[in-house]
């Protein structure tokens, strides 16, 4: 249970004191009936505090609460005490403004709920006095947050962003690292590619997620693969880094492009995502209705998200069907189940060669064996099978991040079990010693190996030579590398080193950094959960109960319910008071009021006419001035096309005569445009009071 679910009786009190008189005292008569002068109103709010603590005034307030009730109390709890607007936008779906703010007033007259201001608006409280009736119910969440067992339970598989398709990417971007169009989006010849490669991949959405997780950096048309946040990335739990890549993909359908590496946003997110998914239960399937819920809950729980807008549910829902965390069908969610752990046993192999130069990735492979695959290798398909090449110019991008044809050959025999094709051996031996005889350093420094230092008197090389530094040691005039190899190229040389740093990609460190940019998450004591699981009770909190364990909530008993109503009504039908009185206690009655007795005798209450129905036109008439004159919301219904009535809640304007007949103006609630309906065909005419605080 939250900390701040119920107030102190202090606040309860004071909100109570800040009432109108007139309003202060209508509540207490109807609560107490005559009340004694001269007034104190500090007295009377001590005996309402000890009128509410009576056990047998709690259990009628218990029998009393409905299902609905029920909902409401549980989510003002869960929500924190949240404004009237924040409860509707909760309930969106399952209740009307019209009923909702029925309801809302109906519990706040049975003094179950109570407004407070802070600021500038009133937010819902529960009452602090009827905690031993509330906090059980609140405790039994899953009225508001209904789930049920999955019939038939998902088999367990691999599925979302595996680890082939992922290094599959990577190797298609660094042939491509001129991704983009001047303009925007992908080059028309790089997208025509991708879809061969990728018939099920949206290849924007892939790299747009990458680049808010750092994974890539845009230079203009370039996307440059970061190897360090690589590696790192590589270190995660595969749950953790589908959980990452979750929110790297949330982030992008968000479309908030300007500065895509956002460590804040990134960390917010992934929080939001971890503490989503650790609410659920696997094995359970969950409603639309209730995954949404949650969220609400979540975004309010989380102090530090950057915007809610990045956990729209559509998005975040999206996002996590796409990345394989859950899966949905019709009638609701679940959690996805997949290898937690692919290829831990080292004995099985996790890529088979099927030519003497390509292999085929299984899915169980390593995400860090899959991504040192990309680094030399080039990808020729994903669509049954994700298969890899090797080529020259794949081998020489492995030798240009310091992979040696050694460690090349040593990883191709670990993943597959058995030894490469000696064609692989001796194609890797060769093109390694063909890279070794001619090298581009940065500066730009061009070495010869003895038996190619002819090209330094070749044109076009020879143009660029500025300093002999060496013994097939020059110091050129090129600015950057790439002009340099062009000439290299031109001059007949097919490889050319071009090495990337002095050290191994797994020493290089990112820039202002000695830690990982995607901490694990268990790790992150931050991370909010929206109720604590533990060892013995997966499901709910820790408050819930086994069924007959004192303090556990009963469900709603309407029957019991009935059985107080039906004692106060009894009572009632042998007092001799007037009409008037009558008809307002008996609907006192019927909105589960009264609560002992003594509040049927020596009541004082005033009679307000709320609702008038059918042939009743005087009756209509004057609950349609009343509510002009208080400016009070009305509930009109009126016959429709079909079987239902219509129904529309609204703020009245004005009654007026166009030839025989007064029609009411009203301005629909929360939104619509003016309508104007005659009183005589109005079926139903319904004023809704105010709150009594005000609101």
């Amino acid at each position: 249970m939250m900390e701040t679910t119920f107030r102190s009786p202090e606040d309860w009190k004071s909100a109570l004191m800040t009432l109108p008189d007139s309003s202060y005292f209508e509540l207490f008569r109807s609560v107490f009936g005559n009340i004694k002068t001269p007034f104190n109103k500090q007295r009377l709010l001590e005996d309402l505090a000890v009128f509410l603590s009576r056990g047998e005034i709690q259990e009628v307030i218990a029998a009393y609460i409905d299902e609905m009730d029920h909902r409401i109390i549980i989510a003002i709890a869960v929500l924190e005490n949240p404004v009237p607007g924040e409860l509707e936008s909760f309930f969106t779906g399952e209740l009307t403004y019209a009923e909702l703010h029925s309801k809302l007033l109906n519990l706040e007259e049975r003094l179950i709920v109570y407004r407070f201001r802070k600021d500038g608006a009133y937010h819902l409280a529960l009452n602090p006095m009827l905690e031993p009736v509330l906090a059980p119910l609140i405790a039994d969440i899953d009225v508001l947050f209904p789930s049920m067992p999955l019939d038939h339970p998902p088999a367990q598989k691999i599925s979302g962003p595996n680890a082939p398709i992922l290094a599959a990417f990577l190797a298609f971007i660094l042939e491509r690292p001129e991704f983009f169009k001047a303009g925007g989006g992908i080059r028309k010849k790089v997208l025509e590619e991708g879809l061969l490669i990728f018939p099920e991949i949206n290849l924007e959405a892939l790299a747009g997620t990458w680049l808010h997780l750092g994974l890539l950096r845009s230079e203009g048309e370039r996307l440059i693969v970061d190897v360090s946040r690589f590696r790192f990335f590589s270190e995660l739990s595969p749950q953790d880094r589908r959980e990452y890549h979750a929110a790297g993909l949330l982030l992008y359908l968000r479309g908030d492009n300007t500065e895509y590496f956002h460590r804040g946003h990134l960390q917010s997110t992934v929080r939001f995502i971890h503490g989503f998914l650790e609410t659920l239960e696997t094995g359970r399937q969950y409603p639309e209705t209730t995954l949404r819920r949650i969220m609400e809950v979540l975004i309010r729980q989380e102090t530090k998200s950057p915007d809610r807008q990045v956990f729209n549910a559509d998005m975040v829902l999206e996002a996590l069907e796409k990345t394989g965390l859950m899966e949905k069908r019709e009638g609701g969610w679940w959690i996805s189940l997949f290898d937690v752990a692919p290829g831990s046993d080292p004995s099985r192999p996790v890529i088979a060669q099927d030519t003497a130069s390509s292999c085929l990735l299984y899915p169980e492979i390593g995400f860090a064996d899959a991504l040192k695959l990309a680094f030399f290798c080039s990808v020729r398909e994903t669509g049954t099978a994700v298969r890899f090449e090797l080529t020259r110019e794949s081998a020489v991008r492995g030798f240009d991040r310091h992979i040696g044809s050694q460690e090349m050959l040593e990883l191709v025999e670990r993943l597959s079990g058995k030894s490469p094709d000696p064609s692989m051996v001796w194609n890797l031996k060769e093109w390694e010693s063909r890279y070794s005889g001619v090298t581009l350093h940065r500066g730009v420094v061009l070495t010869l190996s003895e038996d190619r230092r002819y090209l330094a008197e070749a044109e076009p090389v020879a143009a660029l030579i500025r300093e002999t530094l060496g013994p097939g040691v020059y110091l050129l005039t090129a600015e950057e590398k790439a002009e340099a190899a062009e000439a290299l190229q031109k001059a007949g040389v097919d490889i050319i080193a071009q090495r990337e740093g002095d050290s191994s990609p797994k020493e290089v460190k990112i820039p202002g950094s000695r830690h990982s940019p995607y901490p694990a998450l268990e790790e992150a004591a931050q991370f909010l959960v929206f109720y604590n699981r533990t060892e013995t009770n997966k499901k709910g909190s820790p408050l819930q109960k086994e069924p007959g364990v004192e303090g556990q909530a009963m469900p709603p008993d309407p029957e019991q319910a009935e059985v107080y109503k039906a004692r106060f009504r009894s009572i009632l039908e042998k007092m001799r008071i007037p009409k008037p009185e009558w008809d307002e206690l008996s609907a006192r009655i019927e909105r589960r009021l009264i609560l002992s007795e003594s509040q049927l005798a020596g009541v004082s209450l005033r009679f307000e006419k709320l609702e008038a129905r059918g042939l009743d036109y005087v009756g209509k008439n004057t609950v349609a001035r009343e509510a002009l004159a208080s400016k009070s919301l009305l509930e009109i219904l009126w016959p429709g096309s079909g079987e239902e009535p219509n129904r529309v809640m609204g703020i009245p304007l004005a009654l007026e005569k166009r030839g025989g007949e007064t029609l009411l103006v009203l301005k629909p609630m929360p939104q619509g445009e003016e309508i104007r309906l005659p009183l005589g065909k109005i079926s139903l005419l319904r004023r809704i009071k105010h709150s009594i605080f005000g609101d």
